[in-house]
């Protein structure tokens, strides 16, 4: 154990943090801390090397999946965003040409977004170097860990999807 994370349980302990639950604690503030170094490296990459953002790209991932589109709610729902979040993006794609957005055919108040020619291969293009950042990023971190927390990260997940104060979420 580093010095920073004995210093950590000490505070946890000291400030009145719950002793029983320290476990949990430590384990959301490295899942944290792992995320917040990947995403950084990730946008850095994005911008430097597509001129493009995380956000940007996400959205560009979601609908690569849904050929046919996806109705604008859904969209921001799948990305755990509002779609006032979303909206602003969307025009930036629509401007750029990697995104329609139309009416759907049951419902002129529903919008649905879809990627462009352009757009699914732009997508294409920066899915490979993401998926080379991530590789990097992970260097040196053996594979067969990489695997095991993956399977371990997938039951917590579901832990968590059953222990939601929010059902309806």
């Amino acid at each position: 154990m580093s010095i920073q994370e004995d210093l950590d349980d000490f505070r946890l302990g000291e400030r009145g943090g719950d002793q029983d639950h320290r476990a949990e604690v430590r384990l959301w503030l490295r899942l944290l801390a792992c995320s917040t170094l990947i995403e950084a490296e990730l946008r850095k990459q994005f911008r430097e090397n597509f001129n493009f953002t995380l956000p940007r790209f996400d959205i560009l991932a979601q609908l690569d999946r849904e050929p046919g589109g996806l109705v604008q709610g859904e969209l921001s729902k799948r990305l755990m965003v509002s779609q006032a979040n979303v909206t602003p993006i969307i025009e930036r794609l629509i401007t750029d040409g990697f995104v329609t957005r139309s009416p759907s055919s049951l419902d002129r108040r529903i919008q649905i977004i879809c990627l462009t020619v352009e757009g699914r291969q732009k997508f294409r293009r920066m899915a490979k170097k993401h998926n080379t950042w991530l590789a990097d990023a992970m260097a040196g971190f053996p594979e067969e860990e990489i695997e095991e927390i993956g399977k371990k990260l997938a039951s917590l997940k579901r832990a968590l999807i059953a222990n939601r104060s929010d059902p309806q979420r």
